[in-house]
């Protein structure tokens, strides 16, 4: 079952820029809640709040419980604007989630016995993880946080794929439908080879003559022994 988040919110009854550049310096958010079939609603969140969740995996990808004054609605974040350089949430748009009705979320990857592994366990082996978070389809009550990915079998020269991911119970990867080609890598174990350098033959025959050039100069010298 979905763990659920419960995030408190007022509602906004003023739009613009204005307003919600002096909502900013309340220390609140202007956000927006719309989808389902309610007509979108302007929100405010306190920053302190909200900042301390976005600091959480959960919060991109978990329903989340925004309760007004006790109204309840389930959504999911679906856009969040920050601060160029400030530590600083501007927006936040969050769509209505139907309890019946499938939704599309991407969610982390979380690799499990990495270093266990055989691969991992030998040196001069790259262990890449080509994908770090996975889009799925799934009735909202069966959203994971995240999905597990046990890597504790992986043996160089492995490539693990899509479809070798042991998804939860009601989860799909919507991308397999399209066909096999789409069935991507996730993670790939490849022997690290040292790559040596080598001399051009061309390189080396130009540097033999250089080496022969200083015995050559001795007979010069001798000669000018001589005139004296």
């Amino acid at each position: 079952m979905a763990i659920t988040h419960e995030i408190k919110v007022e509602r906004r009854e003023n739009d613009g820029r204005g307003a919600s550049r002096r909502l900013r310096n309340t220390g609140k958010v202007p956000a927006i809640v719309y989808g389902g079939e309610l007509a979108p609603v302007s929100i405010q969140i306190e920053h302190n709040d909200v900042w301390l969740a976005s600091q959480h995996e959960w919060f991109y990808s978990a329903i989340l419980d925004l309760s007004l004054n006790g109204d309840v609605q389930k959504v999911l974040l679906r856009d969040l604007q920050r601060h160029p350089f400030k530590q600083q949430l501007l927006h936040l748009d969050f769509q209505r989630v139907d309890e019946n009705k499938p939704i599309r979320v991407r969610v982390p990857l979380h690799f499990l016995n990495q270093e266990k592994s055989p691969a991992g366990k030998k040196a001069g082996v790259l262990i890449s993880h080509a994908l770090n978070e996975l889009e799925i389809s799934c009735l909202p009550k069966h959203l994971p946080e995240y999905v597990e990915v046990d890597l504790g079998d992986l043996d160089v020269g492995d490539i693990i794929h899509l479809s070798e991911i042991k998804l939860p119970e009601g989860v799909e990867i919507p991308e397999l439908r399209l066909g096999k080609e789409h069935d991507a890598a996730v993670v790939t174990a490849a022997e690290v080879k040292e790559e040596v350098e080598e001399v051009p033959a061309a390189d080396a025959a130009a540097a033999a003559p250089a080496a022969g050039a200083a015995p050559a100069a001795a007979p010069a010298a001798a000669k000018k022994d001589e005139k004296k």
